[in-house]
């Protein structure tokens, strides 16, 4: 049976999933033109199936989850072999990483706790994600030969640990509260 056209963004999503393994090889060769011609293909791709599910309104279940994901896993990836190769500081991928950590451990544990949520970012978490893929991108670029500006290269680090830190507490506070209000509620109820 063939996939219908409400499946294409699925199937784009999917396939910046496989973009992921020629990437971690073009890192761990240091061959940073090809990795940053790949890199820049998933953002395409990741642009155009976002763009494909609002427009024809193409969206799923599937496709909230997966998008994120990809996303997650191309930028987890940049960062483990950029710190394997020497250009990102170990303390910040563990931040970096431990965040993701944070969020998972937390959606799982809301879930199992208080029921369905709903996975939507909050402005803070989109700019950690945008800060975090340029602060790759700079990095990417600088190693294949491109000439960045040395403040950028020197601060860049502190801007995404200061973002990332921020995000991953905005994300505890944020279901905390929501995970608390849920408890109210049915303290209430049962009254």
């Amino acid at each position: 049976m063939l996939l219908s056209r409400r499946q294409i963004p699925n199937v784009i999503t999917a396939m910046r999933v496989l973009l992921v393994i020629p990437i971690a090889v073009g890192l761990y060769y240091e061959e940073y033109r090809n990795a940053l011609f790949l890199f820049f293909v998933a953002g395409v791709s990741d642009a155009l199936d976002g763009f494909l599910a609002r427009r024809f309104n193409w969206r799923s279940r599937f496709g909230a989850i997966a998008d994120p994901l990809a996303d997650k896993l191309l930028l987890v990836t940049a960062f483990l072999f950029l710190t394997l190769n020497g250009q990102i500081f170990l303390w910040l991928m563990l931040l970096v990483f431990l965040r993701d950590l944070v969020i998972v451990a937390g959606a799982l544990a809301y879930h199992y706790l208080r029921g369905a949520y709903d996975m939507n970012p909050t402005w803070l978490g989109k700019l950690n994600t945008l800060i975090q893929i340029a602060f790759v991108l700079m990095i990417m670029l600088h190693q294949a030969g491109v000439a960045m500006p040395v403040a950028a290269l020197i601060w860049g680090p502190w801007l995404v640990a200061l973002i990332t830190a921020a995000s991953g507490m905005h994300y505890v506070i944020l279901w905390g509260r929501k995970f608390m209000a849920g408890r109210v509620a049915e303290r209430l109820d049962s009254r």
